[in-house]
């Protein structure tokens, strides 16, 4: 079964910066188009779900534009990771980060809690 896994959250103050991860296959990170997608607290999972950043390996590389500027995606095939860089970060946001396929191919993992408070 596939796994996604999320880690890297954590609460930061306004201005501040996280570094996010995503665990999966080689395979997956090498012939699928990768991305990042963020919900708001309280939403069931998998509704509502805002696309942050999109990647693919050797490809074209996206982002919404309310985050462009800020945050930059890079994978890492060898270490089967996905990355999610985020500097400057306001309290717009604060979500739950969840990777996937852009076509949100497969079952979602745990997600990982960004909270930008002071």
């Amino acid at each position: 079964q596939v796994q996604l896994v999320e880690s890297g959250g954590g609460v930061v103050q306004p201005g501040g910066s996280l570094r996010l991860s995503c665990t999966a296959s080689e395979l997956i990170l090498t012939f699928n188009t990768m991305a990042w997608f963020r919900q708001n607290s309280g939403q069931a999972p998998g509704q509502h779900l805002e696309m942050v950043a999109s990647f693919k390996s050797g490809g074209p590389i996206d982002y919404a534009d309310s985050v462009k500027g800020r945050f930059t995606v890079t994978a890492d095939i060898a270490k089967k990771t996905m990355n999610l860089q985020m500097n400057d970060l306001n309290p717009g946001d604060t979500a739950v980060y969840y990777c996937n396929t852009l076509s949100r191919r497969f079952p979602w993992g745990p997600g990982t809690q960004v909270t930008v408070s002071s």
